[in-house]
């Protein structure tokens, strides 16, 4: 059977405020230092600002978060348990402790610590040694780990990042992209919502010495939740980061900055300008009529198509741009149909940017048609397979 991708224009909007931060920015006068950045409102999914998000670079202490997301399943999985106690090897303390001179929780060597403090550990102080701690002791080895991390990734539809260890220490394997991190950091929120109160602990102390959260943007009180920044010699200055304030819910993700200094100062600018300059806009209603699918062999030749939800955007305020909505499906649909069959795609985007992808299902019934009208839709099928 012969398939083709087909799409169906389902409107044009040429409305005040109907635009992308990707076209917007430089119009507005807005642009940040940062080589690779990727921000979305993390509710609806719309992206706000967009640049070389799909460039691999080091991971520096951002592969903690994919540390953090395979612990928290092998505990949702029951794996391992918060009280569980795994001991401190020589290797976590000589890479990863006080002789490290990195990130540490100062675990003291052969000692033993509860899962639970090592969680800590890393959300809060980006602790080294706690992240080969809990590697060493839910797979063996900190590279078997790893190897679980990248499959992990591969999983949550991560397709370019790659994980080398569970530290994000310098290793040329090492790489994610701006646009998987914000996937996950929002994979980590939706999944181990229980588990979010880590990142936004003051300070944590671990053997008699205290340390503040080593996040800077907590500090600075413009709604920030998480997560974490990170530094490679190469990469420079990078910070994924959670923001919930005005009723909105951002996720960013941003690398290539040339000093801490500068990643704070971009981080507030990015997140000021974005929760000031956009607003929600609704562009369906849960159950209205996107478009109509053609339906091949079937009583009617066309199915109408919906949204499973509400269809909301964020949209810059003051801005008039070109919207576009397309529905992608595979055609042709063959009958017979029944309501809820998930066919396709909506992609919402203006010339530059796409914004928000949604699932579209069918809204209707429709039969089997005669044998004459199968006959016609077989020829109107074969036509379009030669073309």
């Amino acid at each position: 059977m012969h398939h083709r991708l087909f799409i169906l224009l389902a409107f044009l909007v040429l409305l005040p405020g109907f635009a992308s931060a990707q076209s917007a920015a430089p119009q507005a006068g807005f642009d940040v230092k940062a080589k690779q950045v990727y921000l979305i409102e993390a509710e609806t999914g719309t992206v706000l600002f967009a640049r070389a998000e799909d460039e691999a670079v080091p991971a520096a202490s951002l592969a903690k978060l994919m540390t953090m997301a395979t612990v928290f399943k092998a505990l949702a999985a029951g794996e391992t348990t918060l009280e569980t106690q795994y001991p401190v090897s020589e290797y976590a303390w000589r890479t990863g402790g006080a002789p490290s001179r990195t990130s540490t929780m100062f675990a003291a060597l052969k000692s033993n610590i509860r899962v639970e403090d090592l969680i800590r550990g890393i959300a809060v102080q980006f602790a080294n040694d706690a992240c080969i701690i809990l590697a060493e002791g839910l797979a063996g080895s900190e590279s078997a780990f790893a190897e679980r991390m990248t499959k992990e990734a591969r999983a949550l539809g991560l397709e370019r990042s790659v994980f080398a260890n569970a530290t994000g220490l310098p290793n040329p394997d090492n790489k994610v992209t701006m646009r998987e991190m914000v996937v996950l950091a929002r994979h980590l929120q939706t999944t181990y919502p229980e588990r979010m109160g880590y990142f936004v602990e003051p300070e944590f102390a671990w053997n008699k010495i205290a340390q503040r959260n080593r996040n800077p943007l907590l500090a600075l009180n413009i709604g920030v939740t998480g997560f974490v920044t990170g530094f490679s010699e190469e990469g420079g200055y990078s910070i994924v980061a959670s923001v919930n304030r005005d009723g909105k819910h951002l996720l960013l993700a941003m690398s290539g900055l040339e000093n801490d200094k500068v990643r704070i100062e971009e981080s507030r600018r990015i997140i000021e300008w974005a929760l000031s300059s956009f607003e929600r806009r609704t562009l369906f209603r849960e159950g209205e009529t996107i478009a109509d699918a053609s339906v091949y062999g079937g009583a009617s030749g066309k199915v109408p198509l919906v949204a499973g939800e509400q269809v909301d955007v964020f949209l810059p305020k003051d801005n008039s741009q070109r919207l576009v909505a397309r529905v992608v499906y595979t055609w042709p649909l063959r009958a017979p149909v029944q309501p809820g069959q998930a066919v396709g795609t909506l992609r919402i985007s203006n010339e530059k940017q796409l914004l928000r992808e949604v699932p579209v299902k069918t809204a209707g019934t429709v039969d089997v048609g005669t044998l004459r009208s199968r006959a016609l839709d077989a020829l109107v099928e074969l036509f379009f397979f030669w073309i």
